[in-house]
């Protein structure tokens, strides 16, 4: 289906009809001062971090994001200067909400870990994320430190969809949330159980849809920062406490976002720098790669209502660099090289699903045991992602494939509900290299496709390299290649350039993918003992 971004409307629980409108907002000066001054260029992550929550806890900036089926959920990000992110951690340790998230009999593609909240409690110096799961309940986690160890500290049994978690000056706790009606509660002290909630805003009909609520205290005024998905952005004051009543304004309709060929800039949150600097990170609809973040300055009218801050009529690719203290330190690349040393996974890694986890290790490379019999990659447990950096990156894995068995699958995917993968194939004793399209869904994320080889090689002894390469900028072609080596310097090209989905639906952008999975019988391994993601 080829529909305009406008038309795009990404609500979970009707599609929004098309509207028009005007981008509100005033010009940045531009010239010689402008260009004089130190930039950042939007997106300030080119990767799949959608429906943003963002704050600031010291010299500190957190922001939280999506992940749907990906374990573990919630990923934590840290920057110092709102443009340069690292992931730090992830708030949900693993997704267990039911059997579907493990592959076991069901599956929760497109279930899990969606738009949530991020928050911070002075109090008790402690962090707080809050999210509901499959509509059926809220769960709330902690931790002292955004690495972790988070834990779970309790379930509500009202699902507040699409939750924004307010922490008052008066330390009280509450939640922002609701599609269309929006309701805002109050929890306990502890912060274990409700003690009340009311609906607080009904959308118009001429809006249609609002969602993806963030909640603040701003200047002694309550603000509810809602989405129209997936062209607009709407803010909600009230000067008479947490449950209103609101009055509404409209931040930004049909705005030109800064990726072309993307969306328009939207979801996502407000935040204050130490100097008093208002920004506000929302998202960019970018697919195949995506929802990558973007940031743009915020200023405020004289009445209390947040205005963002454009460049000749559009959110700006670039804007002079937030005004912050002197970063401690780099923050850890997002790309680069991983030798898997040490005792854990870096938390730039999510496994598709929660993983079987006596049949993965790290230390001297990452080892992949077998764990799943199936013909069917979106059956297969153990297959470890990592997001693609835009706008075009390449992975390279190198692989020891001397244990496998016959009848095994093992190698590095472009993944996705439409998906194709560079790999091993052993049969009969003799491993193959081949390349491998036709992986698909359904838009109920059945499968529909188990895929079918394209093209192969013989390969001998038991080590390869593997490669794939991805274009995800919107547009067309999109064009995923894959090759191979046997040295680790001369790589071969394998198949035709495998054309990567754009749509929506999916949510979550295409992924690098490594698996290992049998067809025969468990018992196989290869090890992964170099991964890089890299740019031109």
């Amino acid at each position: 289906m080829n529909l305009s971004w406008s038309q795009q409307a990404l609500t979970r629980r009707r599609t929004l009809a098309a509207a028009t409108g005007l981008a509100a907002g005033a010009l940045l000066p531009t010239g010689p001062a402008l260009a004089a001054a130190a930039q950042y260029t939007n997106p300030v992550i080119w990767q799949d971090f959608a429906d943003i929550d963002v704050m600031r806890v010291g010299d500190t900036y957190y922001a939280s994001a999506s992940t749907m089926h990906y374990s573990p959920g919630a990923p934590v990000l840290r920057s110092y200067d709102l443009v340069n992110w690292e992931i730090a951690g992830h708030a949900v340790p693993s997704l267990d909400f039911g059997a579907k998230y493990d592959l076991n009999g069901a599956r929760g593609y497109v279930r899990g870990i969606w738009a949530s909240s991020l928050a911070y409690r002075p109090s008790n110096r402690t962090f707080y994320w809050l999210g509901q799961i499959d509509f059926a309940r809220t769960y709330l986690y902690t931790a002292t430190a955004v690495e972790g160890p988070w834990s779970r500290l309790t379930t509500i049994s009202t699902p507040y969809y699409d939750a924004g978690l307010l922490v008052d000056t008066d330390d009280t706790l509450y939640v922002a949330y609701g599609n269309t009606t929006i309701s805002v509660a109050q929890l306990s002290r502890d912060g274990r159980t409700q003690v009340r909630t009311q609906e607080v805003f009904r959308t118009p009909s001429s809006v249609g849809t609002l969602e993806g609520a963030r909640f603040y205290k701003i200047n002694g005024q309550y603000y509810i920062f809602l989405t129209r998905p997936a062209n607009g952005q709407y803010i909600l004051k009230s000067s008479s406490g947490p449950f209103g009543p609101y009055t509404m304004r409209q931040v930004l309709l049909d705005l030109r976002g800064p990726i072309p060929g993307g969306g328009v800039p939207h979801q996502g949150g407000l935040v204050r720098t130490q100097s008093g600097a208002w920004y506000y990170m929302a998202f960019v609809d970018a697919y195949p790669g995506g929802r990558m973040p973007a940031l743009a300055p915020v200023t405020w009218t004289a009445d209390g209502w947040p205005v963002v801050q454009l460049v000749d009529g559009a959110w700006g690719t670039t804007y002079p660099r937030p005004a912050v203290p002197t970063p401690p330190r780099q923050v850890t690349p997002m790309t680069g090289v991983d030798t898997f040393d040490g005792t854990s996974l870096k938390p730039r890694w999510e496994w598709n699903h929660n993983p079987d986890n006596t049949r993965w290790s790290v230390g001297n490379g990452l080892t992949l045991r077998t764990a799943t019999v199936t013909h069917d990659l979106y059956w297969a447990r153990n297959t470890l992602t990592h997001r693609i950096q835009g706008p075009t990156s390449t992975a390279t894995v190198q692989l020891d494939h001397s244990a496998m068995r016959d009848g095994d699958r093992a190698g590095l995917a472009l993944l996705r509900d439409s998906s194709a993968w560079i790999g091993l194939k052993r049969d009969g004793g003799a491993t193959r290299v081949v390349t491998v399209t036709g992986l698909t869904m359904d838009g109920n994320w059945n499968t529909t496709g188990t895929g079918t080889e394209v093209a192969s090689a013989p390969v001998s002894g038991g080590r390869v390299w593997l490669r794939a390469n991805a274009d995800i900028r919107p547009g067309a072609p999109r064009p995923g290649t894959f090759s191979y080596s046997t040295d680790g310097i001369t790589f071969t090209r394998l198949g035709p350039a495998f054309s990567m989905g754009n749509d929506w639906r999916f949510f979550m952008g295409y992924r690098f993918a490594l698996f290992n999975h049998a067809t025969q019988a468990l018992g196989g391994a290869v090890r992964v003992t170099r991964f890089e993601v890299s740019t031109p």
